[in-house]
């Protein structure tokens, strides 16, 4: 596909999102790195391309868009704001080489403390609309009723940190509930280390970063969680059962109140799914025939903390998802130096839009 209709495409998307009220940004192909590193950890750098620049320092190929929008309404935008832009972004793509690691993204971005819910409804029902024509499969998720599960299974602070950073990478947080729930044999290094009366007598040379103390620290760290009660099985149970919820969304809300009975934490997040249907049905979604999957959003939306979305073309399971997004309210709290808002936003990939079209 060429690029000149590309471009022309998410100029029309652009323009159309523009006639909503969406104030059109642009933002740099350069953007420091120590943001993006501080946000996702060292992990991006598998993901994005890095380079060095001799007055900025290392600076990242423009990942997304998300994020300097973000940053550029935390320091000077008006509330309430809503945002569009496009233009390329750039990813390395080492597991799925047959994928575009350079493409165009068009977005929508929406600031706006009066209703989330309301605001979660506006941008899905826009995204759904404008793709309307082009036969995606729509569906959702909500991040934040696994986030609010994790803080209701009574384990100690360092715990429930470890879960909720590994929220996004499923087998390394199916593999820690394991650990918890005493599940799972302690490694036999580890085992030796935690009964070690003195585990750093013949370690030898200190090789790495760490000194000895953030060392000894870390061993401490080790035999106090060994030391927690294990996490129950009913528990480990529950938010099993969460995570296979894959219904329309009526029947998942009644599904997701009948694990809340058991675990009362996630009933301000389930009732939150459920007071955003009624604005989706408001704005004319029908909620029906709209798919819910709670594991949605779990291996590649690592900002979203709330409601998720996104549209596939069902035919082509090759290709990534043709639009997604979400709310990400703790993002603006990570970059808004003291200050938060409510905001949820989407992207469109309007380079496999012009595929399905030529495809007709």
């Amino acid at each position: 596909m060429s690029l000149s209709k590309i471009t022309a495409k998410a100029q029309d998307l652009r323009t159309a999102f523009e006639a909503t009220g969406a104030q059109a940004v642009e933002c740099a192909v350069l953007q420091p790195a120590a943001t993006l590193l501080d946000l996702y950890g060292e992990d991006i750098r598998t993901r994005a391309y890095v380079t060095y620049d001799p007055v900025a320092g290392e600076v990242m190929l423009r990942p997304d868009f998300t994020v300097p929008v973000v940053q550029m309404h935390m320091a000077e935008g008006a509330e309430p704001a809503r945002y569009t832009y496009a233009g390329k972004v750039f990813r390395r793509q080492e597991e799925h080489p047959e994928r575009a690691s350079e493409y165009v993204q068009v977005g929508y971005e929406v600031f706006d403390r009066s209703d989330p819910d309301a605001a979660d409804a506006e941008v899905f029902a826009l995204f759904f609309n404008t793709l309307a024509p082009y036969g995606l499969r729509a569906v959702t998720g909500d991040i934040g009723i696994l986030m609010a599960a994790v803080e209701g299974l009574g384990l100690s602070g360092r715990r429930r940190a470890a879960l909720q950073r590994h929220i996004w990478r499923p087998r390394r947080f199916r593999a820690l509930l394991e650990r918890f729930a005493g599940q799972a044999q302690v490694p036999p290094s580890r085992a030796a280390l935690l009964a070690a009366v003195d585990p750093m007598a013949g370690a030898g040379p200190l090789i790495g970063m760490r000194s000895q103390m953030e060392i000894s620290q870390r061993i401490e760290a080790l035999r106090e969680d060994a030391q927690e009660p294990a996490l129950s099985g009913e528990l480990v149970a529950l938010v099993e059962a969460l995570l296979k919820v894959s219904e329309s969304c009526p029947y998942a809300l009644e599904r997701l109140r009948d694990i809340a009975v058991d675990l009362p934490a996630i009933s301000p997040a389930v009732e939150r799914f459920s007071r955003r249907c009624d604005a989706l049905e408001a704005r004319g979604v029908d909620v029906g025939a709209l798919g819910f999957e709670a594991s949605y959003g779990r291996s590649s939306m690592e900002y979203y903390d709330g409601f998720v979305f996104g549209f596939v073309e069902p035919f082509r399971p090759d290709w990534p998802v043709v639009a997604s997004g979400g709310r990400y309210d703790a993002l603006t709290r990570q970059l808004g130096q003291g200050r938060e808002i409510p905001a949820v936003g989407g992207v469109i990939r309007p380079g496999l839009l012009c595929e399905l079209e030529a495809a007709t």
